[in-house]
């Protein structure tokens, strides 16, 4: 998005409040979903060296390991502040834009990521052009995957860290965001302004913006919120422990279990490419 159209919530968010650029590392459910996206990513992403795109891509994070394995990456990014860290990621390059109005021209990218903006983009209509944009410049055959926050995170979460039955009016934001799938956000301590799918939404939503075989993937598996509870109440990591890799087991367990889908933390869905064995 373009640095007018930002939410005010969302850019202190990111310039303020959190820092994207470890998110994924410092804890054991972040660990947790970037193993996940990885794996899931790898089923589906051609042969290096492929060219990717990553729309909303932060400061790198996945960057890093695509262009390690050979990847050609762009980042786009709304933060001014990933966009400067991203660029600096080697074998990458990293520029300001709108996930809904992408720069490149048509069919120029073998894979297109979005895997943060459809969260922030809380108008259905919206996330239909940021999908489209997607599927405009990925090349006939291509690959584009699109994440979600799932919808029931929120219910689970809440629970690792007791503010379920601990926090006045907890339960009223977390059945409001069940209920509507929107997050308010404006709290100086909790996550923005978003928007949160169900599994069969997601897929709606590509469905309508003309990725109609997309195959959805809950990234962190039923296990994630122990992962959170343990670190939450104990202080200790456990990413190097017997519960994170039964955690990971039973993320890739859930894979062939539809019904577990809600129990995930993240949704991922991946059009394009041939799927191959996790």
């Amino acid at each position: 998005m373009k640095a007018a159209e930002i939410a005010p919530d969302i850019l202190a968010y990111y310039d303020e409040r959190t820092d994207e650029d470890t998110r994924l590392s410092r804890t054991a459910d972040g660990a947790l979903e970037l193993v996940r996206t990885r794996e899931i990513l790898r089923r589906h992403l051609p042969s290096p060296p492929a060219t990717v795109l990553d729309v909303g891509g932060g400061t790198g994070v996945h960057a890093r390991w695509l262009a390690a394995e050979g990847y050609a990456v762009h980042v786009i990014d709304p933060v001014p502040r990933h966009v400067a860290r991203a660029a600096r990621v080697p074998g990458c390059t990293a520029e300001r834009g709108d996930a809904r109005a992408l720069a490149a021209g048509d069919g120029t990218y073998d894979v297109v990521l979005l895997l943060g903006p459809l969260y922030h983009l809380v108008e259905r209509t919206d996330r239909l052009a940021a999908v489209r944009e997607a599927r405009r410049v990925v090349r006939p055959g291509g690959v584009v995957a699109v994440a979600g926050i799932n919808r029931y995170a929120p219910v689970l979460d809440h629970t690792a860290t007791t503010a379920l039955g601990s926090r006045a009016g907890v339960r009223e934001a977390v059945a409001d965001t069940v209920r509507t799938g929107r997050h308010g956000g404006g709290g100086r301590k909790g996550f923005t302004l978003a928007y949160l799918h169900t599994a069969a939404g997601l897929a709606g939503e590509l469905a309508a913006a003309g990725l109609p075989e997309a195959t959805v993937y809950g990234v962190e598996g039923p296990g994630w919120a122990m992962l959170r509870a343990v670190e939450v109440h104990t202080g200790t990591p456990v990413t190097d422990s017997p519960l994170f890799t039964a955690a990971l087991e039973a993320a890739r367990f859930a894979d062939g279990y539809p019904d577990l889908l809600a129990a995930s933390s993240h949704l991922l869905a991946v059009a394009g490419g041939p799927a191959q064995e996790g």
